[in-house]
C-alpha cells in the first residue's frame, strides 16, 4: 500500500514539473502560442482602464506590440469591435501582464465551453449518466478548439444562450435577461432570439426577461463609462471610419452580394428580412405554446446562416446549441440507425473542419458548417416514417 502511495506521489509530482515546464516554456516563447486575436480584448480593455479610446488603431498599436503581437503598421493593429458593453468582461485582461492574461483568458474560456455544455444538456433535459458526452461535444468541436486557440470572445455568446435557456425553464426571467447581455456581445449572431424575447414578453405580458437584460445591459455600460465617459463617441467613430462592409463573413447574403457588386453592402441584410417575417408569423402561431427548450436551437441556427455580417469560423461554436439538442434526443432513443448517421455527420463535418484549419484557407470556406447543422437538426426533429400496411386480401 504504502509502495503504491509513494508511486502515485512520485508521479504526480513528475506530472506536475513536466506541466510547470511546458507552461514556462510557453510563456517565454510566444512563437509557441501567439496572443492572435486575445490581444484586441486585452489591449482594448485596459485602454479603457487608463480612459483612452479602446477603437483607437493608433492606441492600439504599441500596446499590441507589447503584448507580442507582430505588427508592420498602425493599420494591422487588431480591432476590438464589440459593443462598450462587452469592455468590462475585458477589462480585468488589462490588469495583469499580456502573457498572464493570455493564459487566464484560456482558463475562462475552457471553463466557459464545459459549463455551457453542462447547462445546454441540463435544459434539454439530458440524462445525467450522460452529461460527459456533453463535455466530449463541446470540447472536440472544431470551432470550439479554435475559439480557445486564438482567443476569441465567441464562448461568451454561448454561455449566454445556454444561461438564458437553463434560467428561462427554471422560472427565472430576469437572469435569463442578464445571461442575454451575453448574447447581446455579437448581438447580430442571433438577432431571432431579441424579436422572439420581444414577441413573447408582449403576448404574455411578462416583461422581467427584457427588464433584466435591459439592467444587465446598463449596468455593463456603466462600468464602462465610468472609466471613460467618451467610449460610445469612440465606438461610432470606429465604424464611421471602419464600417462592417470591409468584412467578408460566411454567411448567406456574402454570395449576393459578390454576384451583384461588393459595393452594395444592403444585400448582406436581404436574407434576414424574409427569415425575421416568417419567424415572426411562427412566434405568433406558438405564443399559447411556447418552448424555449425547442425554440433556442432554432432561432440560434437560423440567426447564424442569415446573419449580415460579422459571423467567422471561431464563431460556429453557437451551433453546439442546436448540436447538444440533437445529441440530447440521440442519447435518449440510443443507438438507432439515424443516431449512426448524425455522429458520423459531426465527425465528417469536423474533419473537414480540421482538415480546412490546417490548410489556414479563408474563413469563408466554413459557411457550409452552419446550414449543414441547420438542416441536420431540421430533418432529425420530424419522425421517420412508418411503413404503410397493406390492406389484408379477403
Amino acid at each position: 500500500m504504502m509502495r503504491r502511495n509513494a508511486i502515485a506521489i512520485v508521479g504526480l509530482a513528475a506530472t506536475l514539473a513536466l506541466a510547470g515546464w511546458l507552461g514556462l516554456r510557453l510563456y517565454d516563447d510566444r512563437s509557441i502560442w501567439p496572443p492572435d486575436d486575445y490581444i484586441e480584448y486585452w489591449s482594448a480593455g485596459r485602454l479603457n482602464l487608463q480612459g483612452e479610446n479602446p477603437y483607437s488603431k493608433v492606441k492600439l498599436f504599441p500596446l499590441q506590440i507589447e503584448g507580442g503581437r507582430e505588427l508592420k503598421s498602425v493599420d494591422d493593429a487588431v480591432m476590438m469591435w464589440n459593443p462598450p458593453w462587452t469592455l468590462p468582461l475585458v477589462m480585468p485582461l488589462g490588469v495583469l501582464p499580456s502573457r498572464l492574461g493570455q493564459f487566464a483568458w484560456l482558463g475562462v474560456n475552457l471553463a466557459i465551453a464545459a459549463a455551457s455544455a453542462l447547462l445546454l444538456w441540463n435544459a434539454f433535459d439530458g440524462a445525467k449518466s450522460k452529461r460527459w458526452l456533453a463535455i466530449v461535444l463541446s470540447l472536440g468541436f472544431i470551432p470550439t478548439l479554435l475559439a480557445l486557440n486564438v482567443g476569441q470572445i465567441s464562448l461568451v455568446l454561448l454561455l449566454g444562450c445556454a444561461g438564458f435557456l437553463w434560467s428561462a425553464k427554471r422560472g427565472y426571467p430576469f437572469v435569463a435577461g442578464l445571461c442575454a447581455v451575453l448574447v447581446a456581445v455579437k448581438p447580430h449572431l442571433a438577432y431571432l432570439l431579441w424579436i422572439a424575447i420581444a414577441m413573447q414578453a408582449a403576448f404574455s405580458r411578462q416583461w422581467r426577461i427584457v427588464l433584466g437584460g435591459v439592467a444587465g445591459g446598463l449596468l455593463m455600460t456603466a462600468i464602462a463609462m465610468a472609466f471613460n465617459p467618451q467610449v460610445w463617441t469612440h465606438y461610432f467613430e470606429a465604424y464611421r471610419i471602419h464600417p462592417p462592409s470591409e468584412h467578408v463573413s460566411l454567411t448567406l447574403g456574402i454570395p449576393l452580394r459578390i454576384a451583384f457588386g461588393q459595393e452594395r453592402f444592403w444585400l448582406q441584410f436581404l436574407p434576414m428580412i424574409p427569415l425575421a417575417a416568417v419567424y415572426g408569423v411562427h412566434a405568433w402561431n406558438r405564443r399559447n405554446d411556447w418552448n424555449w427548450s425547442v425554440e433556442m436551437p432554432l432561432l440560434v441556427a437560423a440567426s447564424f446562416v442569415t446573419a449580415p455580417y460579422g459571423a467567422w469560423h471561431f464563431d460556429l461554436v453557437l451551433m453546439l446549441v442546436p448540436v447538444l439538442h440533437l445529441a440530447v434526443a440521440m442519447a435518449e432513443f440510443g443507438w438507432t440507425v439515424r443516431s449512426r448517421l448524425l455522429f458520423a455527420l459531426w465527425l465528417f463535418a469536423n474533419a473537414a473542419m480540421l482538415a480546412l484549419t490546417l490548410a489556414k484557407v479563408w474563413s469563408f470556406w466554413f459557411a457550409w458548417v452552419a446550414p449543414l447543422i441547420f438542416l441536420a437538426w431540421s430533418l432529425a426533429r420530424f419522425p421517420l416514417p412508418s411503413p404503410r400496411l397493406r390492406p389484408v386480401p379477403a
